[in-house]
């Protein structure tokens, strides 16, 4: 039996929040059962592999049919309760270590260290509701990470990208030197004006209407950066 266990697509990894800090959070990479059952399914087929549950769901025993020997071949792993359904999450938690013991989301562990600064997400009371998921994944010749790329699911911004360092987007304001455009959209709050400035990448005038919308993914409103701090201390 030769196995070859494909690597995990982006779409087939989950973001989970790990620590919490007041000046950002980490991240950490996961799979699910699903992903799991899928990728046996798709590799050995599904009459091929089969599980098997013992000390009251803490261990997991993956099988799976060798035809040249003839025999079922078992890997087993240990896992651990979740927060929720205890004896639920035990069995599933070590149903995904056992799938790991046969490389299946394996090149997770290289994973780098990931940590989104509290600029690019929202973080209140050292807690962060924001969803966070994988945009792009790469991998090299040893099955290694070499290309991450994650995304806020609210901003829809980038927040991580593997070897760069990643710098929130402003939006400028009337208090800011630009051309003030009659009729243009305000902040929601204060009144004050959104003007047309030039991308200083490209060079290309970024319209009110943009920087309105663009505020809107970045604070959740049409508000300037002043008052969404004053809404932040309203809320605690």
């Amino acid at each position: 039996m030769n196995l070859n266990f494909r690597t995990l697509k982006a779409s087939e990894i989950e973001c989970r929040i790990g620590q919490i800090k007041e000046t950002g959070l980490t991240l950490l990479l996961y799979k699910d059962a699903r992903c799991d059952m899928a990728l046996l399914d798709e590799t050995v087929g599904p009459m091929n592999w089969k599980r098997a549950h013992t000390r009251d769901n803490a261990n997991c025993i993956v099988s799976i049919w060798d035809e040249d020997k003839k025999e079922w071949v078992s890997k087993e792993d240990t896992g651990t309760e979740s927060n929720t359904e205890a004896e639920k999450g035990l069995a599933s938690d070590s149903f995904k270590r056992a799938c790991v013991n046969w490389g299946i989301g394996r090149e997770l562990y290289t994973a780098p260290f990931i940590w989104i600064p509290a600029d690019l997400c929202v973080i209140r009371d050292r807690k962060c509701f924001d969803r966070f998921s994988v945009q792009t994944i790469d991998y090299n010749d040893s099955r290694e990470i070499s290309n991450l790329r994650i995304v806020n699911e609210k901003t829809g911004e980038c927040v991580f990208a593997m070897g760069e360092k990643i710098k929130p987007e402003k939006v400028e304001f009337a208090d800011i030197a630009g051309k003030q455009i009659e009729g243009t959209p305000c902040c929601e709050d204060c009144g004050t004006p959104f003007v047309q400035i030039q991308d200083p990448k490209t060079g290309k005038p970024i319209s009110p209407a943009e920087q309105k919308e663009l505020a809107i993914k970045l604070r959740g409103a049409a508000i300037c950066k002043k008052c969404a701090a004053k809404r932040k201390l309203a809320n605690g």
